[in-house]
């Protein structure tokens, strides 16, 4: 059992990972510099949106790995 949850855990962690990189690439390196494209705020839409959620549904299920393994152990 703390075998699956240790490879559930790198599974769902570099998956995170992957997504919270193709978030960042649309930003560009205006964005370290300070000069923005306009507002702060803006609406997401088509696969920036998928990708935002799945991030989300991502970090949900890497904390939950995470709670579970502590009670497990």
């Amino acid at each position: 059992m703390v075998t699956t949850l240790n490879i559930l855990i790198v599974l769902v962690g570099i998956a995170l990972i992957v997504t919270v990189v193709l978030q960042s690439k649309g930003a560009g390196l205006g964005g370290m510099t300070g000069s923005s494209e306009g507002g702060v705020y803006r609406a997401r839409r088509g696969v920036e949106k998928l990708i935002f959620r799945v991030t989300i549904g991502l970090s949900l299920g890497f904390f939950a790995l995470v709670i579970a393994m502590l009670f497990v152990q």
